[in-house]
């Protein structure tokens, strides 16, 4: 590829400053612009930071934007409307909205004659692929997947959405007992209870109503409501020292029988010292397979489930039979 693939980002939180590292190490890739809804002086990025509102002022010099924003309340808004205007990246992450979300993808990437790759990540993104993997090889049994002990970015930005909360973090724990049984062979039947528990760390503004707070969390749809979830209350200094890394990780696994009875089992894992950054690593990547079909003329929303391995690569097909198979 001699031209590199020219890159904005929209947002400069954690996935946005993990996105500008991550180009550094796609040679085929360039950064060309961070948009902000801040001041765009307020921003230390190496990047050319320019208001959001000017956006549009760059179409022609954008092939692909990676959106950073959080599932909350960022993408649902700023997605549909921005692929009307360019090919997207993002990491839509409400697993029980991605349908309907989607299907305004879709609608609008098609008008724009865009792409919109939605949902990158490890969950969903590469963990959805191993579960469709795993389920179509291994079709007599049943799928799993734990997430942590780790800090999730979504629903950590779900917390700071509400109102009254100054800092906060939030940690998925698998319940260790059920990831034994799972890994036992016994096919559990396991709720969504069982298997995880969230524990949220928030620093609370002076004068709020941390009662009012606790109970908006636990009762968060999709979110929160269905785990057990516990809420600490700290200070903003032990807040600073504990809670600035990001480590994250999980499991899928699959274990089924065999037409003779043999027992199988399939199992990918991921650990991870910086969700951010390996997050950003996948977007990044995924942003060269939504280059790619623009460059085919394609158009309209497609999911990790959609893109060939191959389109991740920036090696020909040639290259990838050669070396990787």
């Amino acid at each position: 590829m001699t031209n590199k693939i020219r890159i904005g980002l929209v947002g400069y939180g954690n996935i946005g400053k993990g996105v500008e590292l991550a180009l550094e190490e796609f040679p085929d890739m360039e950064g060309i612009a961070v948009f902000t809804r801040r001041n765009p002086e307020d921003l230390d990025s190496k990047l050319k930071a320019i208001s959001l509102d000017h956006i549009l002022d760059y179409q022609e010099d954008l092939d692909v934007l990676i959106l950073c924003g959080g599932s909350a309340t960022d993408l649902p808004e700023q997605g549909p409307a921005l692929a009307k205007h360019f090919s997207t990246i993002d990491s839509y992450d409400n697993h029980n909205q991605i349908p309907e979300y989607f299907e305004t993808m879709d609608q609008s990437a098609k008008a724009g004659k865009n792409i919109s790759i939605i949902s990158v990540g490890w969950d969903p993104g590469l963990f959805s692929l191993n579960r469709a993997v795993f389920e179509s090889i291994l079709p007599a049994g049943e799928t799993y997947t734990f997430w942590g002990k780790g800090l999730s970015q979504g629903h950590s930005d779900a917390i700071r959405r509400i109102d009254g909360i100054k800092f906060g973090v939030q940690y998925t724990i698998p319940v260790e007992t059920a990831l034994e049984e799972v890994r036992s062979g016994s096919n559990p039947t396991l709720s969504t209870r069982e298997k995880h528990k969230r524990v949220c760390y928030v620093v609370a503004e002076a004068g709020s109503d941390q009662n009012l707070i606790e109970e908006t969390i636990k009762t968060m749809p999709d979110y929160f409501e269905p785990y057990d979830t516990t809420v600490h209350f700290i200070d903003e200094k032990t807040f600073k020292e504990e809670h600035q890394k990001m480590p994250h990780g999980g499991f899928v696994i699959r274990t089924a029988t065999s037409a003779t009875g043999n027992k199988q089992k399939a199992e990918f894992q991921l650990e991870l010292e910086s969700n951010a950054e390996f997050t950003s690593s996948i977007l990044v990547a995924y942003a060269r397979a939504a280059y790619k079909f623009k460059k085919d003329g394609k158009s309209g929303a497609l999911s990790v489930l959609d893109v060939p391995p191959a389109y991740l690569s920036p090696k020909s097909a040639a290259q990838l039979r050669k070396e990787l198979l």
